[in-house]
Order: C-alpha cells, then structure tokens, then sequence
C-alpha cells in the first residue's frame, strides 16, 4: 500500500475513533453529566451511564491488547465484561475509566501508525483479524453504546 494511501487511511480510522464524524465522540457523550445520574438504571433499561463506559473500556482494552500480544486472554464473556459495582462509582472511577479509554486508544493509534504494520494482514494467531478490522471494531462497538449513553441521557433529562 502506497505511503500516502496508508496515512489516509490511518487518519480517516483515529479520527472515526476519536470524533464518531456522524455521531457524537466519546468526550463529549459524558461531558458534564451530573455524578449522581452514572449509575442510575431508568425502568425497563438493563444498564447505566456508568456500566456503559465501563464497558466501553473493557472492551476496547481487550481489543487492543489483543492486537499487541498472542498471549493476551480476554476476560470471560459476558460477565468480564461488564462493572463488578455498578451502583457505587465514583469521581475517581469515573475519571480512571475515561482516562483507560483514553490511554488505550492513543495505544492503538501508536499499532495504526507504525509504519512496520500491514493493516491488512491477519495476526498469526485468532481467526483472520487484522489491524483496520480491530479499528473498524472499536469504532463501530464505541459509537453503538455511545448512542445508548445519549438514549440514557434524554432520558435522565441530562442532554439538550
């Protein structure tokens, strides 16, 4: 793959991942959002603000250490997955849990910019993923509960 055609690629994949482009990013989906509406749970509805993120960040930590080592087991799924204290989150949980989010983003980001990767060959081990797939991954899984945290908010009346 050309230089030029690879950074296109790689920009388009960090900025789907950081900005959502169609939908709202990350940052700004849990911007602002009063401490005592992350872990309620409104009738009818299986999760919170805060399970949600937390999700979000055990998932993409997964994925991502999936792309840096064969070794990596993930968590079992569904119970790893998801918060262990739903009801009980605090200032600092929240903000560690962003700043996971964050920090293991800017990890992938490092995979889709080395230059050494082939973004479409498949890892030596799994079962056909490759780099542009996982971003692919992360960006669609993101963008599908960031839309359930928008849901959650209208809901709460905490989104305009």
């Amino acid at each position: 793959m050309a230089d030029r055609q690879r950074q296109v690629i790689v920009d388009e994949l960090i900025t789907l991942i950081k900005t959502g482009n169609a939908h709202v990013s990350l940052d700004d989906s849990v911007a602002n959002l009063p401490s005592e509406l992350r872990s309620i749970i409104p009738e009818n509805l299986p999760y919170s603000i805060w399970q949600l993120l937390d999700h979000i960040r055990i998932t993409q930590w997964d994925i991502v250490e999936f792309c840096l080592s064969e070794n990596h087991k993930s968590p079992k799924w569904p119970d790893d997955y998801w918060s262990k204290n739903p009801e009980n989150v605090s200032d600092k949980d929240w903000d560690d849990c962003i700043d996971q989010i964050h920090n293991d983003r800017d990890r992938f980001f490092d995979l889709l910019k080395d230059g050494e990767s082939d973004l479409h060959e498949p890892f030596p081990y799994g079962d056909g993923q490759n780099i542009f797939r996982e971003a692919l991954l992360i960006a669609d899984h993101t963008s599908y509960h960031l839309g359930e945290i928008l849901v959650l908010r209208r809901l709460l009346n905490s989104w305009d």
